[in-house]
């Protein structure tokens, strides 16, 4: 029987390329001698059932795809069934055949899809099979509606590889966690995902990178994604339909092409039952305390023994860490025993402010070093109040010079700060400078001078001896903390003129790959963003719309149907890398409402 009918998607170029050559290349288990290397993937010349089969058996069902060549299993995994079974397929090999048996009944009057797409490659020279979607129904008539779409990070807008997408006839928003859907799709290296021959009904859309492959969401270690809104296809299935056939997923060209009908965007939920996760002692004067969830409410917080008001403490800008240090210079307990009131979540799922009494006890190495400072064994820098001092030359007209204290001050000396600026003719001038204490980081501050920064210039920042004191009672060392403005020529510039900015937005800076931030602005307002002193090279923009101001990149919540944060890259010729060349300055306007419309 003359099969080429049946099989549309097996590229017609394999077929005659096969006949090119002797079927000794591609055929035979040994490598031949001599004669061209075998490059021709292999083809399917049988099929049972046959494609477009209905009244498929239920029960000890088998499909036989037959090749021209022996071949072997690349990927089981690429071997997808649809709708999904609690157990997935198993494969084995038979001469020159590919035997696909299931593990569970197939269910009655159903249309499954098959796909082989990166299981299958030839047995010498390692050839992929360009992949294959068998469709036949278990009742007397085939589906016949199809979709795409494209699965994508939240926050990078990289498509996802392998992404499972999944559709449900159960609009229930607890489908997805405990049953398997009506239909799926893999996503390709594009994040692309075709989904052929499915019922014309409504659906609940959902996306998972699967872990476990079992088809169910699993909060605690799978990201997910869904369609706002219940979807019906609109798209009759037809063998012509480009988006349907099979590519080779290096033709960039060709995989762009295809359209999409709609796109899901995978975030990683946060937890939402909130409970003490972990707690530690530091040293002598500091812990912390980490939470299961973020935003943890705590409504009292002291240490048996001492005063309230020796203990500081300071939430991460997540709330879900909290570090701790008792301002005491005297004899401090080997255990501290300290009692949080918090909002826990209950056997119930509510949460109820709860009283916990932590046990911080001093491990080893920590009376170790209480032994030790008892001691005449101490070193200089063992009593020093120690900061990190940070001035770039490239971002200090945005950050200024930081400092960061290892432990809370109890006294600072900021009005002796001396900041020098020497022009290039040496001269000499005292600058008067601002100290702003960091709104997410108590030991951290910035000195910036009142007149701005100027190219050519040295600053010079000195931090003078003795005038900062910390919870321990140490005293600071002198420091000089030197910096100047790039005056490289080679150097490029990125100017963002916004317009249309009515909520609060963060403007990142990345690199190629999207997985550094080089420089990063909060805006709420109309207005220029100046990235200076680039190198040639190629960037991102990122753009997210920061809709609760908090000044993170928040992520969505599956059941309060709540969707990421937005997020946008600014694409120049409709391209997300910028090249920005040598000794260039590019300047373009954004109108921000249109960006996120």
């Amino acid at each position: 029987m003359n099969l080429n009918k049946f099989l549309p998607l097996i590229p017609a170029a394999l077929v005659l390329g096969a006949m090119m050559f002797p079927s000794g290349c591609a055929n035979t288990t040994a490598s031949p001698s001599g004669g061209p290397k075998d490059t021709i993937p292999p083809v399917i010349v049988k099929i049972a059932p046959l494609p477009g089969a209905t009244n498929v058996p239920v029960h000890n069902t088998t499909v036989r795809f037959t090749f021209n060549e022996y071949v072997k299993i690349k990927d089981v995994n690429g071997i997808f069934l649809s709708p999904p079974q609690e157990k997935k397929p198993k494969a084995v090999i038979k001469g020159k055949s590919v035997v696909v048996s299931f593990e569970e009944d197939l269910v009655p009057n159903t249309t499954y899809t098959l796909d082989l797409t990166g299981a299958i490659q030839d047995n010498n020279e390692g050839n992929l099979f360009p992949g294959y979607t068998l469709v036949f129904s278990t009742g007397d008539q085939i589906d016949s509606m199809a979709v795409t779409g494209l699965v994508q990070d939240c926050n990078t807008l990289m498509p996802v590889k392998g992404a499972t997408v999944l559709f449900y006839k159960d609009h229930a928003d607890s489908a997805i966690f405990l049953h398997r859907p009506d239909a799926a799709a893999r996503t390709d290296d594009w994040g692309f995902f075709s989904l052929r021959n499915i019922q014309d009904t409504l659906y609940r859309v959902y996306a998972l990178k699967d872990a476990n492959n079992n088809n169910i969401y699993e909060p605690d270690n799978e990201m997910v994604a869904f369609l706002d809104s219940l979807f019906r296809p609109v798209t009759v299935i037809n063998d012509s339909l480009y988006e349907f056939k099979k590519f080779d997923m290096k033709d960039t060209l060709l995989c762009l092409a295809r359209k999409t009908e709609m796109e899901l965007s995978l975030f990683r939920e946060t937890p939402s039952k909130q409970m003490i996760m972990n707690k530690a002692r530091v040293d002598l004067r500091s812990a912390y305390v980490t939470f299961n969830a973020p935003d943890a409410v705590v409504h009292d917080l002291r240490v048996k023994g001492l005063p309230r008001e020796k203990l500081i403490s300071q939430f991460n800008p997540e709330r879900d860490s909290l570090e701790l240090w008792v301002n005491e210079q005297g004899k401090i307990p080997d255990t501290l025993q300290v009692v949080v009131r918090y909002d826990k979540t209950d056997s119930t799922g509510v949460k109820k402010a709860t009283d916990e009494t932590l046990k911080l006890a001093l491990d080893r190495k920590l009376r170790a070093e209480m032994m030790k400072s008892s001691t005449r064994d101490l070193k200089h820098e063992d009593t020093l109040c120690t900061f990190k001092s940070t001035a770039e030359p490239t971002t200090v007209e945005q950050y200024g010079f930081e400092l960061e204290f290892k432990y809370p001050l109890i006294e600072d000396g900021w009005d002796s700060l001396k900041l020098r600026a020497v022009n290039p003719r040496q001269q000499e001038s005292l600058l008067a400078v601002t100290v702003t204490q960091d709104s997410t980081n108590l030991r951290k501050f910035r000195i910036m001078p009142e007149e701005p920064f100027q190219k050519g210039y040295d600053y010079i920042l000195r931090v003078p001896h003795r005038r900062f004191r910390d919870i321990n009672g140490y005293r600071n060392d002198s420091t000089l903390l030197k910096v100047t403005l790039p005056t490289d020529d080679k150097l490029s510039s990125i100017c963002l003129e916004l317009s249309g900015v009515h909520n609060k937005y963060i403007i990142d800076l990345l690199n190629e790959k999207r997985d550094k931030i080089i420089r990063s602005f909060i805006v709420h307002e109309d207005g220029p963003v100046v990235f200076p002193y680039l190198k040639e090279a190629s960037y991102c923009i990122r753009m997210t719309e920061d809709v609760n101001g908090n000044n993170l990149v928040d992520t969505g919540n599956l059941l309060e149907h709540r969707q990421p944060e937005k997020v946008r890259f600014f694409k120049v010729d409709d391209q997300f890398l910028i090249k920005v060349l040598e000794r260039s300055e590019m300047v373009w306007t954004i109108d921000m409402e249109e960006m996120f419309r």
